[in-house]
Formats: C-alpha cells, structure tokens, sequence
C-alpha cells in the first residue's frame, strides 16, 4: 500500500502516464494495473511504431511499480527517469542486427533471480524485443515462464509481428497506434531546431509542406519524422530521390546508387563516434581491474553500432525509394490527395509524364526486393546498383 508521502498514490492516469491518453488501448490494459489497487502482469509486450510514446510510457509505468510504497516517491521517481533506480534494469541490443545471448543473460535472467535492492519489486525493460537472438529468445523465456512475484518484465518492440511466438504469448500485449500524421506534423513544426523561426516570423508555405512531407514519409513514425526534418535526413532525402529519378530517367551514368552509400556510411561514421564518446565516459567510471575488458569490447561494441546506422539509413533508403515510387503511382491513378512528397510535387509530376502506373507498380515490388535482400547482408553497392538497372529495364 502506498504511503502518505506518496503524492501520486491518487494522481490521475494521465499523471502517472504521460502520453498514454493517445493509445486507448494501452491506456485500457494498464490503467486498471497501477498500484496500489492494482495488480501489474509480470510480462507485457509494448508493440507499435517508434516514436510513438512506447518507451517514455514503459518508464513512467516502471516507475509507478518502482515508487509504491517507497518512503520518498518523489526521489525514487526522480532516479528512474534518469535510469538510476537500482531496480530498474533497461536492456538494449548491442548486436550489429540483434540482441544477443550477453544482453538478457546476467542483466536480466540471473538478475530476476535476486530481490530488490530497496522497492519491493524489479523492473526490466527490453527493447526492440524482436531482435532477440533464437539463443537469447531460449534463455528469456525460461524467466518468463516462471517469473519470481517480484519481477516485470516490459518487452518493447516496433514489430510485433518478428517477436517469437512463445514469447508473445508470454506476456499482455499493450497496442500503441500510428500517431496522425497531422499530429506529427505539429510537433515538427514546434520543433525550433528541425523548423528555425525568426521572431515574429511566421513558417512559410515551403516549410510547412516539408513538415507534412516528412511526416507522411515516416508512416506514424514519429521519430523517423524527425530524422527526416534533420539536415542529415533532408540529404537522405535527396540521395534517395536523385538516386530513383535517375533510374527512372535511364540515366545510368551518373551512379547514384554510390551517394546513397556515402549517406548510409557517413550516418554509421557518426553512430559510432556517439557509441565511442559514451564509452569513454563509462571508462572514466569504471574500475581499473575492469577497464582493459571493456576497452577490448569497445571496438566490437562501436563496429556493431556503425553497421546498425548504415543498415538503417539504407532501409529508410529504400523504403523512400518505393514511396517516390507510390506516390507516382497515386498521381497515375488519380488519387493525389494520397501523395507522401507533398513538398515534390512539380518533381512528381515531371516523373509521373514517363512513368505509368504499370512501371510505378512493378518498380515499388523491385524495391522492397532490394530492402529485404540487404537484410540478408548481400553486397550494398551490387544491390543497389542491380535495382537501379532494373528500374531502367522497366521503360518501354
């Protein structure tokens, strides 16, 4: 039971869950579960697009488990957001393309075994669930199987539908929604450093239609938007739509498939500089017994965080390729209301006059061919380059 001292034991759900009230369904599932009159799962699935509140609600809900009952609600609540509470574990993959046996074995499986530190349960968030390794997925699901009373485990994933089925069926599925892309439009729009404004200087048409663009280009994505507002996102953009409107054009000597690489390698370049200065920081901190490990693992821990950005810039690459491809597709059928590059549409247009809805089709299957390849770690720059040929094959 909560304590006097604990100013959020009659707090409204929308108090103790920020941004909840936008996904009814997880608002349903666990509302009724917050203490003290509730009785919290001991697994849940948060699954959902990213950028839709999963993570900032899998925070607030761990520290309303974490601060029921504590003496200083205020303080315990003030160390889980900044991911100090001793009874809060976060797991994060540190796989180049998924969570290995290494991140759930000791922080979560041998964890869950122990008792609190100082509340009266443990808390582990896991995220992006659906990469766990079959090795990794074997080894959590022992926990979930037989979970000890005082361990919840929060399982976030962007794709539901990758997540082993005897793990999902582990745990209470919480749904988050695509978020409007009128609602995401909005916050880029706030946004002062993704949208600048002069005082007393209102946004001018060409803004707002880029913040709507990259928007409807981010499918309820509501971080991948902003990634697509930053500059590094507008040059994606660009490499993206030289690289498809060459194709489409025939024009096969410019290789435009190599600024595409340039993107992605310089977006790995960057991850890894981040992963880098995050660790030199934890080497400060770390004992001098330990810190020759954890300098040998630095480099493999910075390789695999630069081959995740790449592969990413090259999804979000190609997944811009085939809405270009779309969007042709829309202006062929006449639905241009339905168009995601509402700031190209002189571009379109240009493109729509040699590229009838028959090509436009085929081209958007050619292109998802192409993302699910490189899944499979085929040669980028082959691929690439076989799909902008193959573009090209597709003219009259």
């Amino acid at each position: 039971m909560a304590t006097r001292s604990d100013p959020g034991a009659h707090a409204p759900a929308e108090q103790l869950l920020p941004g909840v009230t936008a996904h009814p369904h997880a608002r349903a599932v666990l509302t009724p579960a917050l203490p003290p009159q509730g009785r919290p799962s001991h697994a849940y699935l948060f699954h959902g697009p990213s950028g839709t509140g999963k993570r900032s609600v899998a925070r607030a809900f761990a520290a309303a488990l974490l601060t029921d009952g504590a003496p200083d609600a205020d303080a315990a609540r003030e160390r889980v957001a900044r991911g100090a509470h001793p009874d809060l574990t976060w797991v994060r993959p540190s796989g180049a393309a998924e969570m290995l046996v290494g991140d759930v074995e000791e922080p979560v499986v041998a964890a869950a075994t122990r008792t609190p530190f100082e509340s009266t349960r443990r808390v582990f968030v896991i995220e992006a669930a659906h990469t766990l390794n079959d090795q990794a997925a074997n080894r959590l699901l022992k926990t979930l199987e037989e979970p000890p009373s005082f361990a919840h485990l929060l399982l976030l994933s962007d794709r539901r539908e990758d997540i082993l089925p005897t793990i999902a069926s582990r745990c209470l599925h919480v749904r988050f929604d695509p978020l409007p892309s009128e609602v995401i439009a909005e916050r880029l729009l706030a946004d002062a450093a993704a949208f600048p404004r002069k005082a007393g200087r209102p946004l001018g048409q060409d803004e707002l239609a880029r913040a709507r663009a990259c928007a409807r280009l981010s499918l309820g994505d509501a971080r991948q938007a902003a990634k697509l507002a930053s500059a590094e996102g507008c040059a994606l953009r660009a490499a993206a739509e030289g690289y498809v409107r060459s194709a489409l054009a025939r024009a096969s000597s410019e290789r435009r498939w190599t600024e595409l690489l340039e993107r992605a390698r310089a977006a790995g370049a960057r991850a890894g500089d981040e992963v880098a200065e995050r660790l030199d920081r934890e080497l400060e901190l770390t004992p001098a017994r330990e810190r020759r490990r954890l300098e040998r693992e630095a480099l493999d821990v910075r390789r695999r965080a630069e081959r995740r950005a790449r592969a990413g810039a090259l999804e979000q690459a190609l997944r811009l390729v085939e809405l270009w491809l779309r969007d042709l597709l829309c202006l062929a059928e006449g639905a241009r209301e339905l168009v995601h590059n509402l700031d190209r549409l002189a571009e379109l247009e240009q493109d729509a006059a040699s590229c009838p809805g028959p090509r436009a089709r085929a081209g958007i299957g050619l292109a998802q061919d192409t993302r699910l390849r490189l899944a499979l770690n085929v040669s980028e720059e082959l691929a690439l380059e076989a799909l902008a040929f193959r573009l090209q094959a597709l003219a009259p």
